[in-house]
């Protein structure tokens, strides 16, 4: 490994530790779980008890010749009428996402006759909570605990980041 390679590798990994990490990313939904988008299976089941939130994914597996993915109205979605759809998510592989970019209800069918065998699902999407609010800081004497650990951490990263600095300019 060549020492550019070795310094560049240390500064990224300085910044991933020094990064704030987000809180909560997107999750992927594969609908049905191992069953799949089939017919005969209640998808209203399977998303009770999901929150459904901006950025998520709908993954949806089939079989490309049988079944699609339709975004419908809601009165289309309950009778089951795929004429008309809002737009159709299929992309012909059977192995297809919806991108739950917007805060509204989708609802989603089988236009190709599985609406009947059950192959609908109705999904509310909403915004993100927000995050939970931190606790008060408590105070040791008259030393707060941010402060505390900053009297701690200070000195940690000030011999840390140098010993790793000496270590890499060894390499050269």
């Amino acid at each position: 490994m060549s020492r550019l390679t070795v310094l560049i590798v240390a500064v990224v990994l300085a910044f991933l530790v020094a990064a704030p990490m987000p809180e909560v990313a997107a999750k992927k939904y594969t609908v049905g779980e191992n069953k799949f988008w089939n017919p005969n299976i209640n998808y209203t089941i399977w998303a009770q008890g999901k929150h459904f939130y901006l950025g998520d994914w709908l993954y949806f597996v089939f079989d490309r010749n049988q079944h699609n993915i339709l975004e419908v109205n809601k009165t289309d979605y309950e009778g089951c009428i795929a004429d008309h759809p809002i737009r159709n998510w299929t992309r012909g592989a059977g192995r297809d996402i919806v991108t739950l970019n917007e805060t509204k209800h989708y609802y989603l069918l089988d236009g190709k006759g599985g609406c009947y065998g059950g192959m609908k699902l109705a999904v509310k999407v909403e915004k993100l909570p927000p995050p939970p609010k931190s606790a008060p800081v408590k105070n040791i004497g008259s030393v707060s605990m941010v402060t505390g650990l900053a009297q701690f951490m200070v000195p940690v990263s000030l011999f840390a980041f140098p010993a790793m600095w000496d270590v890499i300019s060894r390499m050269w």
